[in-house]
């Protein structure tokens, strides 16, 4: 049985993936900054952007890299360059020493930038942030080493956009959990509808991308259907105190001057806000994407939308545990 090499293994999404191979009893290793809180065993440490180290890690059949920088405060690009690009490089050459020929990557939405509604996997690259523009860079790095053997490789990118789920405090916990506190406000008309991708189904079809012996693809990882923002909101105001309706509502205009209110008061005194002017732009934009995840050999996601923000809700909010791994990202 071969081993999967998973690299940024101890971050959210690979530990889900590495339980779910657990769970079937399949090999693999984590290689990351830091050790895994669940499969410490299974830890082997390495930064991407240091070829010799990581080199040494290396030892499985199938590598899947999950490992990049992201993040919202774009004050150090070099930090984007030198992971993403120049790490995904380091894999890419890695993978060639030591002859291992399938590659999966975790991949973003981002790349499309602000984009119209249904964008699919042929549509325009746009990215409006550097997360976005490095992890396209490093799609270009790995189709250029699929490229030089096709007959031989397989490389299979994943583009999700927000994944969310149990312990999660990226944006979509702390939409949630805004809305628990009864702090939270609507900006704009909440008709823009958001894609969003359950972690137990990306898990799942990692999992699908590791078995295929599909040769080459990318796909857009969303669950659908879709909802927009008020149908969110009113879900999850239902489920967490009963009430119906979003509840306050403020315009997009005075919420733009809000959150650049907190950009300048953030550039003043060094400090963070969760408020910002292009939070605000994320929050009210339009970000729904199409998926061809079905095209992997019949791929069905085994949660639907509302079970992951079901069981999401009843984990983090309803029943809470103390213990709980915790997974700060945004």
């Amino acid at each position: 049985m071969k081993k999967i090499s998973v690299i940024g293994g101890s971050g959210f999404i690979g530990t889900n993936l590495c339980q779910r191979l657990s769970d079937k009893q399949i090999p693999f290793e984590i290689i990351d900054l830091k050790a895994s809180q669940r499969f410490p065993e299974k830890t082997r440490l390495a930064d991407i952007r240091n070829k010799e180290i990581l080199r040494e890690a290396v030892t499985g059949d199938i590598v899947v890299n999950l490992a990049a920088v992201h993040t919202d405060d774009v004050s150090d690009p070099m930090a984007y360059e030198t992971t993403n690009v120049d790490g995904t490089r380091n894999i890419a050459e890695i993978c060639d020493e030591k002859g291992i020929d399938k590659l999966i990557f975790t991949s973003t939405v981002a790349v499309y930038g602000f984009a119209p509604a249904g964008t699919d996997e042929s549509g325009e690259i746009n990215p409006f942030n550097d997360y976005g523009r490095t992890k396209w860079s490093a799609e270009t790095v790995l189709e250029s080493w699929y490229q030089q053997a096709p007959e031989n490789k397989s490389l299979l990118i994943l583009r999700p956009t927000v994944v969310f789920g149990e312990g999660n405090r990226g944006n979509v916990y702390n939409l949630l959990n805004q809305i628990a506190s009864g702090r939270f406000v609507m900006i704009g008309n909440g008709r823009n509808r958001k894609s969003m991708a359950y972690v137990g189904n990306v898990a799942a079809f990692l999992d699908a991308c590791i078995h295929t012996q599909r040769k080459r693809g990318t796909f857009n990882y969303v669950d659908t259907p879709d909802s927009d923002m008020n149908a969110l909101v009113s879900l999850v105001r239902s489920k967490l105190s009963g009430k119906s309706g979003v509840g306050p509502r403020i315009s997009k205009s005075f919420g733009f001057f809000i959150g650049w209110m907190f950009d300048l008061i953030a550039r003043i005194t060094g400090r963070k806000f969760p408020i910002s002017a292009i939070r605000v732009t994320k929050f009210t934009a339009e970000s729904s994407f199409a998926s061809s995840k079905q095209d992997l050999d019949g791929f069905q996601a085994p949660f639907t939308l509302q079970e992951g923000l079901k069981r999401t809700l009843q984990a983090e909010f309803v029943s809470p545990d103390p213990t709980r791994e915790i997974f700060l990202t945004e």
